[in-house]
């Protein structure tokens, strides 16, 4: 039994959660269409290109959280999940998912999105483990802040750690399945990381260095 560790967005999931969040909220009217769609996009050019800025992106992506109160933020992630998530789910990371499964491996996912978005999905694709940029919460309510070190590049590794040492697990045979180059400070960290339909970056590191390279929208 080892641990598998996962991304979720563009590698579980067709699509960047974060992202889709964003069009969600300009479609309620949420947010100003104008401004938060230019930015939204501009933030997600800059991960790609390895260059995000992420307390700028945090600060604009967890604000209308902290704009909107608990009920009307789980109503929206109800609609969010049917009609953004679920239809981008790919079929393939279920079955990943499950073999791990079966072999008795844990399962957890680690991503750079916040756990307002991605608690449901976690769930919804029955990890029970979630390590992910936490929202601060303060009588309830959102504030609009950050809890902690943010799960994203050297992010996930310090909460890794954190967290290995917490659930008394080690990284001996640990499977490490990623989409993009901004997540090499822990594939370096794993036994068997996996290059899963990989940005040019990571593409090229991993046929370098040999690792195993899959699709899961095939």
């Amino acid at each position: 039994m080892s641990l598998a560790i996962f991304d979720l967005d563009n590698t579980l999931l067709s699509i960047d959660s974060d992202h889709a969040w964003g069009e969600f909220l300009v479609e309620q009217g949420a947010v100003d269409p104008v401004a938060y769609r230019e930015a939204n996009e501009r933030f997600l050019a800059d991960y790609n290109a390895g260059t995000l800025d992420m307390a700028a992106f945090l600060e604009m992506a967890l604000k209308p959280l902290a704009e909107n109160t608990p009920e009307q933020l789980a109503a929206w992630h109800q609609q969010f999940m049917a009609s953004k998530i679920e239809p981008h789910i790919l079929p393939k990371a279920e079955e990943l998912l499950a073999r791990h499964r079966t072999k008795g491996d844990t399962l957890l996912i680690i991503t750079a999105t916040n756990r307002f978005i991605t608690g449901p999905i976690a769930e919804r694709l029955g990890v029970d483990d979630l390590i992910a940029v936490e929202p601060e919460m303060v009588d309830g309510r959102y504030t609009g802040r950050v809890d902690g070190v943010p799960s994203y590049r050297e992010g996930k590794v310090i909460r890794l750690q954190a967290w290995l040492e917490a659930q008394d697990i080690t990284m001996d045979g640990a499977w490490f399945y990623s989409d993009s180059h901004n997540d090499l400070p822990l594939l370096e960290k794993v036994d068997h990381p996996v290059a899963v339909d990989p940005d040019d970056t990571l593409r090229k590191v991993a046929e370098e260095r040999h690792w195993r390279i899959m699709s899961l929208r095939d």
